[in-house]
Order: C-alpha cells, then sequence, then structure tokens
C-alpha cells in the first residue's frame, strides 16, 4: 500500500538518520503521516565498518509491508549464505547446508554492510517524500499531554504531536527525558574486524565458529561473510591487552593466520568493545508522545544478530501506535503504553537472550565449561550435540517465529 500524499494529518518528527530512524520514517508514511527526520550529523556523514550486517527474514517482512519492494530491494542486495561450520579447535563438529532458497519467498537472511542498507532505506524514504533535517543536534526535549518541542543546537524548535526516537546509543532524548539505562557490560574484550573480499579467489560464502582457535592460542573466532567482504571476531580473554590484536600489527598477525594469509592486507576497519546489555527503564516519557525505538531504547551483545532485527519492529509497532492513538484520542494513552510493554518485554528477552550465548562463549561457569566439552566429545558420535554447539554462541531461538510482535 503506497502512503498517502503528506499533510494529511500533523507532520511528525523522528529523531535519527541511522537504519531505525529511516526505518520509523517509512513506518510513518505507510500510517499516512507527514514526516520530519531530524540528524544531527551532516548529509553524507562518514560510516565506517560494516557493523549491523544481518538482517533476518521478519526484518525484511517488516520493512516490505512499510513499503512494498525495499524489503526484496535489501535482499537482492546482500548476500545470502547457506552452509554454517563449527569446529573445536581444528576439528569439524557440525555442518549444515540448506537447500537453495525459494526465489519467491524472501530469504531466511541477507548479509550486507549497515552503510549499505542505510543508503536503500534513505533512497526509499525520499520517493515517499520523508523530509531531512540535517546538521540539528537536540540539546533539549519538552513535553506536554498534547505534544513534543524539541530544542536544536543551532536554536531551532521542531515541534510535533509524537517523536520516535531513533538517536542510537547516546540518545540525546533519552538523556534530556531523563530515562536511565538497566543492565550491564560484558567483562571480555571483542575485536571485530571487515576485511575485503579477494573477488579474483574468493572464499565459499559460509558462516563459520571457532571454539578454542588453535592459531590463535584457543580464542573464540567468529567469521561471518557480508556482501563485499567478511566480518571476523575475535573474543579477547578477560586478562588480555586488546591492543596486541586491534593493531595494525596485531590484526594483520591474527587475520592471516584465521583466514588464508593473503586477506591479512585486506582489512578495511578494526573496533574493539566491551558489549553493553542495557534496557532503557521505560520506552516513552511521561506524557506518552516521545517512543523510544532501537539502541535509544537498548543495546545488546550482538550475538544472534538482535539489535537491528529488533529496532525495525520496534518502528513498526511505534508507528502503529501513532496511528492508533491520533484516530483514537480517547484511548491514547492506552495504545501507547501498549507499545512500551511489548517491545520493552522484547528488548528484555533479547537482552538475557544475548546474555545468554555471552555467558556460553565466555565459559567462566564450570557447568558451562563442562557441557561444552561434553558436547564436543559426543559431537563425534552425533549430530545433536554438534547442533548444539553450534547454535549456542546465539542464544536462544527468538520467539517471533511464535510471536511477532515478541522479538523482533
Amino acid at each position: 500500500m503506497s502512503p498517502t500524499a503528506p499533510g494529511d494529518d500533523e507532520r511528525l518528527l523522528v529523531v535519527g538518520a541511522g537504519p531505525i530512524g529511516l526505518t520509523a520514517a517509512l513506518a510513518l508514511r505507510s500510517k499516512g503521516f507527514a514526516v520530519t527526520v531530524l540528524e544531527a550529523e551532516p548529509e553524507g556523514r562518514p560510516r565506517p565498518g560494516s557493523r549491523a550486517i544481518f538482517l533476518h527474514r521478519e526484518t525484511l517482512e517488516h520493512l516490505e509491508e512499510m513499503l512494498p519492494g525495499v524489503g526484496w530491494e535489501i535482499a537482492a542486495h546482500g548476500l545470502v549464505w547457506s552452509t554454517k561450520r563449527t569446529f573445536w579447535g581444528e576439528k569439524q563438529v557440525y555442518e549444515r547446508t540448506y537447500p537453495e532458497p525459494d526465489p519467491s519467498v524472501l530469504p531466511h537472511s541477507t548479509n550486507l554492510t549497515q552503510t549499505a542498507s542505510e543508503a536503500l532505506l534513505f533512497d526509499a524514504c525520499k520517493r515517499v517524500d520523508v523530509d531531512f533535517a540535517w546538521s540539528q543536534r537536540v540539546e533539549s526535549v519538552s513535553t506536554t499531554a498534547t505534544g513534543v518541542e524539541l530544542t536544536t543546537d543551532d536554536g531551532t524548535v521542531h515541534s510535533a504531536p509524537y517523536v520516535i526516537a531513533a538517536d542510537g546509543a547516546r540518545s540525546a532524548v533519552r538523556r534530556c527525558l531523563g530515562i536511565g539505562m538497566e543492565g550491564d557490560r560484558s567483562e571480555n574484550a571483542f575485536v571485530i574486524v571487515d576485511v575485503a573480499e579477494d573477488e579474483t579467489n574468493p572464499l565459499r560464502p559460509e558462516r563459520i565458529y571457532y571454539y578454542e582457535h588453535p592459531a590463535v592460542e584457543k580464542r573464540n573466532v567468529l567469521l561471518v561473510p557480508f556482501a563485499g567482504g567478511w566480518r571476523c571476531d575475535l573474543q579477547c580473554r578477560a586478562n588480555d591487552d586488546p591492543t596486541q590484536f586491534d593493531s595494525d600489527e596485531g590484526v594483520r598477525r591474527w587475520i592471516g593466520r584465521v583466514l588464508p594469509e593473503r586477506y591479512a592486507d585486506r582489512v578495511t576497519w578494526v573496533s574493539t568493545y566491551r558489549f553493553l546489555q542495557v534496557v532503557a527503564e521505560t520506552f516513552v516519557d511521561e506524557h506518552r508522545r516521545v517512543l523510544l525505538a532501537g539502541e535509544a531504547a537498548h543495546l545488546f551483545a550482538p550475538f544472534g544478530a538482535r539489535g537491528m532485527n529488533s529496532g525495525v519492529p520496534d518502528a513498526a509497532v511505534a508507528a502503529a501506535a501513532i496511528r492508533s492513538a491520533i484516530d483514537h484520542p480517547d484511548q491514547a494513552r492506552e495504545a501507547i503504553d501498549e507499545f512500551n510493554t511489548t517491545r520493552r518485554e522484547a528488548a528484555l528477552y533479547n537482552r538475557d537472550a544475548a546474555g545468554l550465548a555471552l555467558a556460553h562463549m565466555q565459559a567462566r561457569d564450570l557447568r558451562i565449561r563442562v557441557k561444552r566439552r561434553t558436547a564436543a566429545f559426543l559431537a563425534q558420535l552425533g549430530n545433536r550435540a554438534g547442533a548444539w554447539l553450534d547454535s549456542a554462541p546465539y542464544g536462544p531461538r527468538s520467539r517471533a517465529r511464535v510471536d511477532r510482535r515478541g522479538t523482533y
């Protein structure tokens, strides 16, 4: 269904022109609203690194519902890998290759850089007449029972009946509203490296996880392909100095061991993280006029790709709640509270699921270490233990398979 023309309702505001802000703009347009996106940075700002590379089918379906064709467009630009393998040291303990996807159905997932996804979402926003206001850093937020005023750093005041705040992990809107975050941080550092594919002699596109990779002194390593390159994650030990792995020399050394040596000269981006596992105390302001989405509302360890894939439904549910609130003003508070309840519940589930994956990978608990080693031994005798070793680093399967509102 095509969005209606701008001006059918009062203009709404989205804060943040990242993937979730752009998605929120599309979601609001699909509900008939005129939309302006405020972005703190200038247009064309550099966005280094692959960052959120994995989009689930449910995410593509949400986007397709907002604007027919955009989910398929993103899928077509991404890479769909069909094989996954898991190793315990040098020994392979699990492998599965999926059948060729049905071309009439969106793929189970697609992998491409966040920059590429953002570019496609931005083009989609322009096609449906979303307006953009660049270099508009929010400095203050005022809400009342009837609307919101945002004041930016150049003194401009932007007003709207509702605002979706998708301005990321350091959300200025969340800070101005005094909404805290609940949770903790991973003890281990993770070094994340992007490597450009060797197009003259490309590797087989498969996701590979190594428990105790022998070439990096038994540290865990994850290798994931995306369109045009590879994401390589190395899990440091708690007492490691990450600079031995994220310096120019350090990166070249370990990348040339976990990938063919020629890839050591193809590194394009390096970053080091200690992952936050936090959820906002509430996803709405006291007057139910500002709705938080994406990393403005929650931050997870990336295992299971739960960040962007939960931010997209945040935006979809927020837009639907605002539509309902405007159409039924006597039930407006209930509509926004329903968004707050369902999306915060989903975020808490995702935080806990990512936390289980993190605990499995860090293996600080003796019971986890024993279970992992037992499974590695049993994987020689049957497929079930290997399948568990393969899936455990990504956390439990999402409830989205059963309840679309609940997780993604």
